[in-house]
């Protein structure tokens, strides 16, 4: 099976690179206004700062941040394999880290997973079951397992679908994917406007 994963991340990562800039800034404008759409009324939302060349979210957390929604975004904690999680009411403080990921290192709000309504989680691979694929290191299924509360939102480029993603025990189901062309509940049902 991880041999499958492996194969499905591959071709999602050679189906993402063929995207241009401007595709991919188009495409992330068009997935940041769905999931202003589907975050209306939240009040903690943890959102992923997006790097090159994944779905950009710097827009959403400018916009969420302007609306009065506390941010939240992860922190990646190498030595244990978790997330710790640090409140962003500035973008301006969030530098490459950890795999290349930028985090808030040395200005961090300490945030609680408790609090949190929803989270907005990268994605390399997904399929219309919900079932997502990261990047393999298993950080984000880690920390819904532990704190399975809030709506879960994996956003990629439509071009990442796959027919089917293998799902084990411990793989986290989305309750929302958002891409350019539009939304998909987990229940396989597409649905291209609001939900």
């Amino acid at each position: 099976m991880s041999q499958t994963k492996a194969a499905l991340r591959q071709q999602a990562k050679e189906a993402r690179s063929l995207l241009s800039p401007a595709e991919i800034a188009t495409y992330s404008s068009i997935i940041e206004r769905r999931l202003l759409e589907i975050l209306n009324g939240f009040k903690t939302v943890m959102v992923y700062a997006s790097k090159a060349p994944e779905a950009e979210t710097n827009g959403l957390i400018a916009d969420l941040n302007r609306r009065g929604v506390r941010v939240v975004v992860p922190i990646i904690e190498r030595e244990t394999c978790s997330l710790r999680l640090s409140y962003l009411p500035d973008a301006a403080v969030l530098f490459p880290s950890t795999f290349n990921v930028p985090e808030p290192i040395g200005h961090e709000l300490p945030a609680r997973p408790e609090e949190l309504q929803a989270v907005v989680i990268p994605m390399l691979a997904f399929d219309a079951e919900g079932n997502r694929l990261g990047y393999g290191a298993g950080y984000y299924d880690r920390f819904l397992c532990r704190y399975p509360h809030p709506q879960k939102i994996g956003i990629a480029f439509s071009c990442q679908q796959a027919e089917s993603i293998p799902a084990d025990d411990n793989d986290v189901k989305m309750d929302y994917i958002v891409t350019e062309k539009g939304i998909i509940q987990h229940n396989g049902r597409k649905e291209s406007g609001k939900i």
